[in-house]
C-alpha cells in the first residue's frame, strides 16, 4: 500500500446504523451508548450528543481511529494548554516533500527542498534543518526555527519550558 491512505470501502451495515440514529428515541440511544462504551450516557448528554458519540464510536471500531502520529499530537497539545490555560494554542506546521523553504541570511538568499527523507540544500541532502542552519550560519541553531517553521514560544514549549 501507498504512504497515501486509501479510503476504505463503506459498510452497509454500519451505514444502515448510522441512517437510523436520528429516528432513534432517547431510551433507545441511551440503551446503544450502554452497549457501546459499557457505561451509562453522562447526565448532560441529551439526544444530540448523544448520538455523535455513538455515531463517531460505530464508524471507529468499523473503519479505525486516529492514527498514531495524532494521537501524539493530541496529547501534546493537550499538555501545553494545561500548562498555558490561557495561552495561545499553536499547531506544529507539517510540511510536505516538494516545498520549497526560503531564508534570507546576511543579503544572502538560501533554498531548501523537503525530500520524503530529509533535505536537500547546496545539490546534498541533509538529515535535519538544524545541519542546514548551522552550515549557513556557522552557529547552532534549531532548524525549523531558523527557517520560519517554529516561533520562539513554539520552541519553549517544545523544550518544556
Amino acid at each position: 500500500m501507498n504512504s497515501e491512505k486509501r479510503l476504505a470501502k463503506a459498510d452497509p451495515a454500519v451505514e444502515a446504523e448510522l441512517d437510523r440514529l436520528p429516528a432513534m428515541p432517547i431510551a433507545n440511544l441511551r440503551a446503544r451508548y450502554r452497549e457501546l462504551f459499557r457505561s451509562e450516557p453522562p447526565r448532560a448528554f441529551g439526544p444530540d450528543l448523544l448520538r455523535r458519540s455513538i455515531a463517531h464510536t460505530i464508524q471507529e471500531k468499523a473503519y479505525g481511529g486516529l492514527p498514531p502520529s495524532t494521537k501524539r499530537l493530541l496529547d501534546q497539545m493537550v499538555k501545553v494548554a494545561a500548562a498555558k490555560p490561557n495561552g495561545r494554542l499553536e499547531l506544529p506546521q507539517r510540511i510536505k516533500p516538494g516545498s520549497e523553504l526560503v531564508r534570507t541570511w546576511n543579503r544572502r538568499t538560501y533554498r531548501v527542498m523537503v525530500l520524503r527523507n530529509g533535505f536537500a540544500f547546496d545539490s546534498k541532502t541533509y538529515a535535519s534543518l538544524s545541519e542546514i542552519a548551522k552550515l549557513i550560519t556557522g552557529t547552532r541553531w534549531n532548524g525549523p526555527r531558523f527557517f520560519g517553521l517554529r516561533s520562539a514560544s513554539q520552541q519553549e514549549a517544545a523544550d518544556g519550558k
